[in-house]
């Protein structure tokens, strides 16, 4: 996945002629769509292959189950042109290795700690713990709180090097320039990009805002 805009567009929606015209608006400017179940309910999972001749797509669906599962499912992202998946860290090693293994060289990213209120108190207390295991088997990165800067900046020191990518910018509260200088690679917005009269303008504007922060 590139590294230029450092913005990712959580598409959020279920209409695919709508989610193809946004995703086709901001080409070129965004690093990559992330995808959820929403869309993929709505659509298919065809919709990864339409969208992948635009953007590199990342399928978040937080995969979290036993390790064969795990394995049935992210194989089935990378069958459908997928360039990474989002799997949940609490379920284990076992089951994250599967992910890894079936990814097949796409990306993969763990789960952390979320950008809600309600992780802070079941999944926070956990989140150095699957930070660490992140590393250990070999993933791409991990989800840390866009929301929450200051864990961004526990979490770095933890995997080092490897991508981190902030959820909760824009609508939930989480500010840009506060998740990138406390160690995010790359920031997620949706609402906020999607549901603009215009998409690109969106994007561009938000992007403006990364650069002008990171001086």
């Amino acid at each position: 996945m590139k590294l230029n805009s450092r913005l990712i567009l959580a598409l959020d929606l279920t209409e695919k002629q709508k989610a193809l015209a946004v995703a086709k608006d901001v080409s070129g400017i965004v690093d990559a769509v992330k995808v959820n179940y929403p869309l993929i309910l709505g659509c298919g999972l065809g919709i990864v292959k339409d969208l992948a001749k635009h953007n590199d797509v990342i399928c978040d669906f937080k995969v979290a189950d036993v390790p064969n599962t795990n394995r049935l499912i992210v194989e089935q992202v990378v069958k459908a042109g997928a360039s990474g998946i989002i799997c949940q860290g609490f379920v284990g090693k076992d089951s994250l290795l599967a992910c890894v293994d079936a990814a097949k060289g796409i990306d993969v990213f763990v789960v952390a700690e979320m950008s809600h209120p309600g992780s802070e108190k079941f999944i926070s207390p956990f989140s150095e713990d699957m930070a660490r295991l992140a590393v250990e088997i070999g993933a791409t990165g991990i989800i840390a709180p866009g929301t929450r800067p200051e864990r961004i900046s526990s979490l770095r020191k933890i995997i080092g090097r490897k991508l981190i990518l902030a959820p909760g910018i824009g609508a939930q509260g989480g500010q840009a320039s506060a998740a990138l200088k406390a160690g995010a690679d790359y920031i997620i917005v949706g609402r906020a990009i999607y549901q603009a009269a215009s998409p690109r303008k969106a994007a561009e504007d938000i992007i403006s805002q990364i650069k002008s922060g990171d001086k």
